[in-house]
């Protein structure tokens, strides 16, 4: 059985499953900017307001385009919860005011401490890792060991990556900062930088795609999107995810890079308990089993299984810095990445 076909019936299983249970008795409505594709968030809320009887009016948009609203609207925005990708973004909502502290046991409980921000602005609600990819003909992953090392003279010309703009390396390099120094992590990008194959461009699914066709030899990608070439339907994008394997780097270390997307209840909130409500049901059990088995990404949440997929890729171990210093340290990182040329 392919991996289109497990989430397939895992999905119909989950929603037809917990439907049995029938509704909790209640009223409301929940307003709800998502910068997730509706299909990747639509059933989790469906059987929300099944469950609950609250009903979510769902907004969908591009991230940073959702920000801005939340910005321009002010205190007459609608909205009540924002769902956003990279942990850079949540910190930016914070920062602009656009997001209010909430905390709970349920979430404590479930959200692990990297995950959250500290003071309860959002919430993880699913990782990303971002290992390297590396070509199964041309690289043994003998020779592979950690991010830094990926600035050493061995992988001149080699290394596939996406522009100084894109928000996860960004994080990425803010992730350095925070473990190693603005000079050192300075340095590694110096030294990154001298290894590009090319000039970066594209999204991380052509970075994996250039690895395949020969222009590189390794990239940095997010593994959410190796799974969505390997179970989608392009016969191509298949075949060059096929031609790649995940690294897991820095095991020995501190871990692999991971990232969030995640919620977090809006300042101005007019339905705040609602909301609320909303942001545990997307932590419980349930709702962590469709992010493992369905959307091909990590749950935040332990002890809630991986799809076939990812467990293939093998267990490894996550950085466990608290993901809102991505945030804290981007105007440092873009900075950094200006001064090497990375563009």
């Amino acid at each position: 059985m392919n991996e289109r076909t497990l989430g397939i019936r895992f999905a119909v299983g989950f929603l037809v499953g917990m439907m049995a249970a029938g509704p909790l008795l209640a009223s409301g409505e929940i307003n709800l900017y998502s910068a997730r594709n509706e299909a990747l968030i639509k059933p989790l809320l469906d059987r929300f307001t099944e469950q609950t009887g609250i009903s979510v009016n769902l907004v969908t948009g591009k991230a940073d385009t959702l920000l801005k609203r939340l910005e321009s609207e002010g205190d007459n925005s609608p909205a009540d919860m924002l769902i956003t990708t990279d942990a850079g973004r949540l910190h930016r909502a914070k920062q602009a005011g656009l997001t209010q502290a909430v905390e709970t046991q349920v979430l404590n409980d479930a959200v692990p401490a990297p995950y959250r921000e500290p003071e309860g602005h959002w919430y993880g609600l699913s990782l990303r890792a971002r290992p390297i990819f590396y070509a199964k003909d041309r690289v043994s992953p003998e020779s592979l060991s950690s991010y830094r090392a990926l600035a050493g003279p061995e992988w001149a010309g080699k290394i596939c990556i996406r522009s100084s703009d894109n928000i996860y390396n960004q994080s990425l390099v803010a992730a350095m900062i925070a473990h190693d120094g603005e000079e050192k992590t300075q340095e590694w990008v110096n030294g990154l930088v001298e290894n590009f194959a090319r000039s970066p461009k594209g999204g991380d699914r052509d970075q994996i795609k250039a690895v395949a066709a020969g222009e590189c030899d390794i990239a940095l990608a997010n593994t959410y999107y190796l799974a969505g070439m390997l179970t989608g339907n392009d016969q191509n994008q298949r075949l060059a995810a096929q031609a790649v394997a995940v690294y897991w780097p820095d095991q020995e270390g501190r871990g692999t890079h991971v990232n969030v997307s995640g919620a977090a209840v809006t300042a101005f909130a007019r339905n705040r308990e609602n909301a609320i409500k909303l942001l545990e049901f997307l932590v419980s059990p349930e709702s962590q089993s469709w992010y493992g088995e369905v959307n091909q990404e990590y749950p935040v949440r332990d002890g809630v299984a991986w799809s076939q997929l990812l467990n293939q890729w093998g267990r490894f171990k996550a950085d466990q810095l608290n993901l809102s210093l991505l945030g804290e340290n981007n105007a440092q990182a873009v900075m950094i990445m200006d001064r090497a040329g990375w563009k």
